[in-house]
């Protein structure tokens, strides 16, 4: 990836003395311009000098988000159109052009209701205590649903949605019914 964005400053401005060019983990990479021109040079870099290297960019997992432009011209590699998307997931992060946490957070608090699913036998089991159930709970499901939380933009919504969700999963695992009523001197 050095070789494609060496001394090109291609990227986003970043700092007012740094630009991001790209993000990169393991065989995941995301490529980053300001403009159409930087992003088809930077494409067909990238394609270049894969390609002198031995390796193949897989054309179907290839897509391109434009952002804020106006810009309808497509961006090709080998001549040929890449696949435009308003979203895509980076590391399990869902990442849309308008710039929002939303669709990211909906993601994942699906995903967690997923691993509350797959645990259900252990809420129900009457032989392990509720100490121990409120554990796996957060190990295990609290993980999967805060997972990327650092970047999300903390509105009353997205906190809302995030602690009702936790609220009828812990009401689950305590077996109580959303009508029944219990002081907190209780618990």
């Amino acid at each position: 990836m050095k070789k494609t964005t060496k001394y090109r400053r291609n990227g986003i401005q970043w700092t007012p003395w740094s630009q991001l060019e790209d993000l990169d983990f393991a065989d995941d990479l995301a490529l980053l311009s300001h403009s159409h021109q930087q992003m088809l040079e930077n494409t067909e870099l990238l394609n270049t000098v894969s390609t002198q290297l031995g390796l193949n960019t897989n054309r179907s997992k290839t897509r391109i988000m434009k952002a804020n432009t106006k810009n309808n011209n497509p961006i090709t590699m080998n001549g040929e159109p890449l696949e435009e998307t308003d979203s895509f997931t980076y590391l399990g992060s869902t990442i849309n052009k308008h710039g929002g946490t939303a669709e990211d957070v909906k993601a994942r608090i699906q995903k967690a209701r997923v691993a509350f699913i797959m645990l259900r036998k252990i809420w129900r089991a009457k032989q392990i205590k509720t100490n121990t159930k409120l554990r796996i709970f957060n190990s295990n499901v609290k993980a999967v649903l805060l997972y990327g939380s650092e970047t999300w933009r903390s509105t009353q919504k997205t906190l809302k949605r995030i602690q009702t969700f936790i609220n009828k999963c812990l009401r689950r695992i305590l077996h109580l019914k959303w009508t029944d009523k219990i002081s907190n001197i209780t618990l």
